[in-house]
């Protein structure tokens, strides 16, 4: 097998034509960059070298060499570049996986964000639910993960998380709907209201709605079930029950419901950006998550639509 470094020795040597000066550009004795040649020669099985007056020349052998070993200098010069991208976070790939409201509301502006600073970097981007996108981190085939997250939880080992948005939740009431006159509600005056249940399956995000309805008093008598924010509002505008959705899911309200705060207490879902310990200092991870938290920051300071006049939408 050829010896690489070797024939980068004879590049040198033929693009100078001397040994005397190969040996000086490379920092080597000449006696040295004669060994390499020698050895160059000894598993070529052919002279690579000829003298002429007191330089040299190459043979055919050693044109063919120098233009291989020129060739292959390009290419580890590329490779060189394209692991200092790697290791900068100019290239490669980076996974994200998100739930629906986070993917309709963070996720557009931080990729648009992210692809002017970082254009290079493909980004996959996945929808996953119903189940949790900390699945994927978990099982390696995610980078960042979007999620919710209890209060009191704690991330799983060797996770790191980033919050992201505190995302308060806003009652959804049939337009005409007597409570409809005020501004603001408290989380008690819907307790003895049929409620349209937005937040199936089960998990975090119904778990929040459930607890701060137990924290006043209040058991919501569902009567309709639904797994889909916007089919939820479309059972309320019918007149079949009141629910109460997160602001990132009222980007645009049913036209036949009016959207009002909540207090006492506020409910309010806590969102994260999830990554592995060992990626958080990656610069594309780095940068990603910190155009999911300005676009979370503008999300927060928008009014929820439909709230802003205190009127019905």
């Amino acid at each position: 097998m050829l010896d690489v470094r070797r024939m980068q020795v004879l590049r040198a040597v033929v693009t100078t034509g001397s040994i005397t000066a190969a040996a000086t550009n490379l920092g080597y004795t000449p006696s040295a960059v004669s060994q390499q040649v020698a050895g160059l020669e000894k598993q070529a099985g052919l002279p690579l070298l000829e003298r002429v007056g007191r330089g040299v020349r190459p043979t055919a052998a050693g044109r063919l060499l120098t233009e291989h070993a020129a060739a292959i200098a390009d290419q580890l010069c590329l490779a060189e570049t394209a692991l200092a991208d790697l290791r900068d976070g100019r290239t490669g790939r980076l996974r994200v996986r998100y739930f629906a409201t986070a993917g309709a509301s963070l996720v557009p502006p931080a990729v648009a964000a992210f692809q002017a600073r970082q254009g290079c970097v493909k980004l996959d981007l996945k929808l996953i639910e119903p189940h949790d996108p900390v699945t994927e981190l978990e099982a390696g085939r995610a980078d960042v993960a979007i999620t919710v997250m209890m209060p009191e939880s704690k991330p799983p080992k060797g996770m790191s998380v980033v919050h992201l948005l505190a995302d308060p939740y806003f009652a959804v009431l049939p337009r005409g709907h007597e409570l409809a006159r005020k501004r603001v509600l408290d989380l008690a005056d819907l307790a003895d209201e049929p409620w349209v249940d937005s937040m199936l399956p089960p998990g975090p995000c119904r778990d929040i709605v459930l607890n701060f309805c137990a924290s006043a008093c209040v058991t919501p008598k569902f009567v309709v079930e639904s797994d889909d924010l916007a089919t939820a509002q479309g059972f309320v505008a019918a007149g079949l029950g009141v629910s109460i959705v997160p602001k990132l899911g009222l980007g645009a309200p049913h036209p036949g419901v009016v959207v009002r705060r909540l207090r006492r207490p506020e409910p309010v879902r806590n969102i994260y950006a999830m990554t592995r310990e060992d990626t958080v200092d990656n610069p594309a991870v780095r940068d990603f998550i910190t155009a999911l938290r300005d676009a979370a920051v503008s999300r927060a300071s928008a009014p929820a639509a439909g709230t802003g006049s205190g009127h019905p939408i």
